[in-house]
């Protein structure tokens, strides 16, 4: 086996700016075949169930940021037109700053990291840092950040990408594999004013448990443990459903490690209801299944429709064998921690991944950030974008490619999606005011 030395690594990443230079980066390009908003949304609506599709676009409608979210492909479509440099990682693919949030690891310790993956698949590195560096102008024009604060919170994402490449480049690969899992994050990125914000979020988070979900969201009698309904975020399920999820868990559990099975095997299933969740799943089938345990311990786990990748459909990739499978993968490879019980399932014939619901989950709001925090927020998630790249690609290769120029480029490429992601929110709220579309 031949090994390449650092320095031809790092040479192969700086000829890549002959095929796309860093300048290159910053053009905005938009498909030709671009679908009008209401074509757009039909579109994505297709699989949703219909009684939810009018709060899916409500929620899309709030904002140009809320629109954003619901909009991967959308944007991946026009990225598709646009240069690249050939070079694939696993991606988020949907890598917007409220899709890093907090979580637990099973030693109790509350983490920052990329937390959603429905569209993850290899794709063009690019495409998820000009993502994330367009919802902070996004965010931040939400929040009534100055326009000049915005642009360099963009820039700040990508120079904290770039500088974060460098350093992992120098370490030792065991080290830089699990590196920027906690608040030492913050500190690396340069991000020290968002030290008390992150503090607050990880207090939130560690109270955020099933059993306090449960002790909430549940009643319990003497010969039964039940979700209370709370329409239409939480509703009841009949039977027939209710059964094909608990059918569904056994074949979860064969996806876990042994030793997680032990632990899974050791609980009850007690209820299961349906709780719409998130922007862009609104109107797909979720579950929360409601576990018994050890007395009154509980544990809810999330099972959730896993539907194909609109990011590997406009890449022109088959679609996954299973899925769930290819969303637990990607969230494996890409995460320095993952939950424990994290696997895939199929319920019917709709593919699923389950999780846990609550597992100490928490967000910084990044609408809620003034300039100064906006632009260590930037930092933070450009930091961790690049320690998620680095599992699947070299970071002597990315690093080689990524110059300083890259940071006016992405910021440029930022502020000029943002702005027509403005103008694509005004024809969705005019495409609503019409009735053409229906919102809740």
């Amino acid at each position: 086996m031949s090994v390449q030395t650092a320095d031809e690594v790092r040479a192969q990443g700086r000829a890549l700016r002959e095929r796309v230079g860093l300048a290159e980066q910053g053009e905005l390009t938009l498909a030709d075949d671009r679908l009008t908003v209401v074509e757009f949304i039909e579109a994505s609506n297709a699989g949703r169930r219909e009684d939810l599709v009018p709060l899916r676009i409500g929620r899309m409608a709030a904002s140009p940021f809320a629109f954003f979210r619901g909009a991967a492909w959308r944007m991946a479509a026009d990225l598709d037109a646009g240069p690249r440099t050939g070079v694939h990682a696993q991606i988020c693919g949907d890598a917007h700053a409220a899709n890093m949030g907090l979580f637990g690891t099973p030693e109790g310790k509350v983490v920052m990291d990329i937390n959603d993956f429905d569209e993850t698949t290899q794709g063009p590195w690019e495409w998820d840092l000009k993502r994330l560096a367009t919802s902070l102008v996004l965010a931040g024009r939400v929040g009534g950040v100055p326009e000049a604060r915005c642009r360099e919170a963009a820039e700040d994402v990508a120079q904290s990408y770039r500088k974060t490449l460098k350093r992992l480049a120098k370490l030792p690969f065991m080290e830089s594999w699990s590196a920027l899992g906690d608040e030492s994050a913050v500190e690396a990125a340069d991000a020290h004013a968002l030290l008390d914000d992150f503090a607050e979020a990880a207090a939130k988070a560690a109270a955020n448990t099933s059993s306090r979900l449960a002790a909430r969201w549940t009643s319990r009698s003497d010969d039964e443990w039940r979700f209370v309904p709370s329409p239409p975020l939480l509703s009841e399920v009949d039977e027939r459903t209710r059964e094909s999820v608990r059918a569904a868990l056994p074949s979860y559990v064969d996806t876990l490690r042994e030793s997680r099975r032990n632990l899974i095997d050791r609980f009850e299933v007690r209820d299961v209801a349906f709780r719409v969740v998130g922007t862009g799943s609104v109107g797909f089938r979720n579950y929360l299944v409601l576990l018994h345990g050890n007395d009154e311990d509980a544990l809810v786990l999330q099972v959730k429709q896993a539907v194909p990748s609109s990011v590997s459909r406009v890449l022109g990739q088959p679609a996954a064998q299973h899925e769930g499978k290819r969303i637990v993968n990607g969230a494996r490879l890409v995460q320095a921690e993952t939950d424990i019980l994290l696997g895939w399932t199929t319920v019917g014939r709709r593919h699923c991944i389950v999780r846990q619901f609550r597992n100490r989950k928490g967000e910084i709001d990044p609408t809620t950030l003034g300039g100064g925090h906006l632009d260590d927020y930037g930092r933070l998630a450009g930091a961790l974008l690049a320690r998620a790249h680095t599992r699947s690609v070299d970071p002597r290769l990315l690093a080689g490619y990524c110059g300083k120029d890259l940071e006016k480029a992405i910021g440029a490429h930022a502020v000029a999606y943002a702005d027509r992601t403005e103008a694509d929110h005004a024809d969705l709220e005019a495409a609503i005011r019409a009735g053409h579309l229906p919102a809740q």
